[in-house]
């Protein structure tokens, strides 16, 4: 997106309609309506307490502890799916339970879009955030916005990026490594903008529903998943309307697939390719091809949290580079740091 005119009074520059608040607490609704209470493990715990149905009132038995119910059956759940790690730019079919934090440094190139700006995002697109398991098969993601700032030949600006308010996740196949070492998950997504200028902002309200899967061989692992981008919403910016915005978005089509090595106990090597195309809006008809060569450390155990719950520490950094001509993105510098519970 071309960069923006001084930033506009508030009142002009966002437009919180109606239809944006329905479709998000539709979203939310939906969401945690699906969701159960909470989780029935029956005969797969591997644990000393094995999970039960629970009672009307959610974890709790008599006698018995929320966190240590709740935490055993975060346990039971990862136990029942590959043990890979969790790649730098690819969203993971696994369930995972971390607090996350990515840092990404964003070269913009290609005549197409039209600028050579430099972007560089704390917190990454999808923010500061918290994954947990709230109940067997599902996890939750919630996430502050990144802070971005952006410099180059357009100009410099800064501040919030938009916020990915909540992402989703159901498992709906999957097997450890004992078992066949494979996954298959459904995840839904909103992403809200927040209408800073200077390319930092889209502008738009988006829902992106993701199908993921993965399979492992011993060490090997490959980890996909394929989404669309569908704008729902959008806010005016300085120079288009709400609905131009809208309409310069398009419907862009993302797939990321990771091939993945555990190497040794702490050493991850991966080999990230991310696909996007743009059948509509200001792109269409462009397509890019990103490869993420990166390398991963972890789990290294910091503390403990349950005899079942280790705490980990997981650090990780790449560097994304386009193999196609005029690509939107032409170079990213991609790091996380990354703690488990």
């Amino acid at each position: 997106m071309k960069k923006q005119a001084n930033n506009p009074p508030l009142d002009e520059g966002r437009r919180d309609t109606p239809l944006k608040v329905r479709w998000l607490g539709l979203a939310a609704g939906a969401a945690i309506s699906l969701a159960p209470v909470c989780a029935y493990a029956g005969d797969q715990s591997p644990y000393s307490v094995p999970l039960r149905a629970p009672p009307a009132n959610g974890y709790l038995y008599p006698g018995s502890n929320f966190f240590a119910s709740w935490l055993n059956m975060v346990s039971v759940t990862q136990a029942a799916q590959p043990n890979w790690m969790t790649p730098l730019v690819t969203v993971t079919p696994r369930l995972e339970q971390e607090f996350r934090f990515d840092f990404y440094d964003t070269k913009d190139g290609g005549d197409r879009q039209g600028n050579a700006q430099n972007i560089i995002s704390y917190g990454g697109p999808g923010g500061t955030r918290l994954e947990f398991i709230p109940a067997y098969n599902w996890e939750v993601i919630v996430a502050t916005p990144p802070w971005a700032t952006a410099s180059g030949p357009k100009g410099s600006a800064e501040g919030w990026g938009d916020w990915p308010a909540f992402l989703v996740k159901y498992r709906l196949l999957s097997a450890n490594k004992d078992n066949g070492d494979y996954i298959v998950t459904a995840f839904f997504q909103m992403s809200d903008p927040l209408g800073t200028p200077g390319q930092i902002s889209n502008n738009v309200l988006t829902a992106q529903p993701t199908l993921a899967f993965g399979k492992g061989w011993g060490d090997f692992d490959i980890q996909s998943t394929i989404s669309v981008q569908i704008p729902v919403d959008s806010i005016a910016s300085a120079n288009f309307t709400a609905a131009q915005n809208m309409t310069r978005f398009g419907d862009p089509i993302l797939w990321n697939t990771t091939l993945q090595y555990h190497l040794w106990e702490y050493f991850w090597p991966e080999l990230e390719v991310n696909y996007t195309y743009w059948p509509n809006g200001i792109h269409q008809g462009l397509n890019q091809v990103l490869l993420t060569p990166g390398i991963i450390f972890g789990r290294f155990k910091i503390g403990q949290d349950s005899p079942t719950r280790p705490i980990n520490l997981i650090i990780g950094a790449g560097y994304q580079f386009a193999v196609t001509s005029d690509p939107v993105v032409k170079n990213n510098w991609v790091a996380t740091v990354r703690v488990t519970f």
